[in-house]
């Protein structure tokens, strides 16, 4: 995809948590998009739980009322794609949720995302001079699920090799749309600061979220818990890899 493409949303992401679990590789299949293969880090296939908060956020350069600031919960994956000269490193979103609807109609509608709309909160809570905490939460079925994380009150910058490089620095989203046609679109931001991350809380109603097959995976200790403090971002507008065989 050139870099020329027009931005079709900019906005602020801040104070993202994740929560990285290795899965068996065979239940991301379904979700894999074509043209596109996993990509493990060191041998494994990981997800992540994330949430984070969207600031000024507009679309088309606009700044929709009631719709600039809000939290999103996602569970992704990682993917690489080849386009004949380099590897790209992306994203595979299975589920996203985002308390505005309209988010809903416009994600899915044009990036054939997969958002849902439900009530949200978040709150930051400080701990004394060293510590703060990050919680997000969202509503389902009269329960507040809840992600979060403890973190050190200090930014270091993300290490080349890291795995922090690794969850943190994907610039592609890609979307499975057929068996041969995938959407492809570029997120672009600065490299990110992270801070140590001391505690974490991950209490949602996997099976109904993200279906059995995530259950055991889900609800095991994660490999790793990383928190970044974001910045500026754009996603550029999409087009469509089209995959012959």
């Amino acid at each position: 995809m050139p870099a020329s493409k027009r931005q079709f949303l900019t906005a602020r992401w801040i104070n993202l948590v994740m929560l990285n679990y290795e899965v068996d590789p065979a239940i991301l299949k379904p979700y894999l998009p074509a043209g596109t293969e996993l990509d493990l880090w060191d041998g494994k296939a990981l997800v992540s739980m994330v949430g984070f908060l969207f600031q000024d956020t507009r679309v088309m350069g606009i700044k929709w009322p009631f719709h600039a600031d809000f939290e999103e919960v996602n569970l992704r994956f990682y993917v690489k794609h080849f386009d004949g000269t380099e590897w790209k490193r992306g994203a595979v979103f299975i589920s996203e949720i985002v308390p505005k609807p309209a988010i809903v109609i416009i994600a899915n509608g044009l990036y054939k995302e997969h958002y849902r709309a439900l009530p949200m909160r978040h709150s930051i809570t400080k701990q004394g001079n060293s510590h703060t905490q990050f919680l997000y939460e969202w509503k389902l079925k009269g329960r507040w699920n809840k992600l979060g994380a403890t973190v050190r009150n200090a930014l270091v910058k993300i290490e080349p090799g890291s795995p922090e490089e690794f969850i943190f620095e994907h610039y592609w989203g890609y979307n499975r749309l057929t068996d041969t046609k995938t959407m492809q679109y570029q997120v672009e931001h600065i490299s990110w600061q992270v801070a140590e991350v001391t505690d974490y809380i991950f209490d949602a109603d996997i099976a109904e979220l993200y279906g059995d097959a995530f259950v055991p995976y889900l609800s095991a200790k994660p490999v790793s818990a990383f928190w970044a403090n974001g910045s500026d971002i754009a996603v550029r507008m999409g087009d469509k890899l089209v995959v012959e065989g």
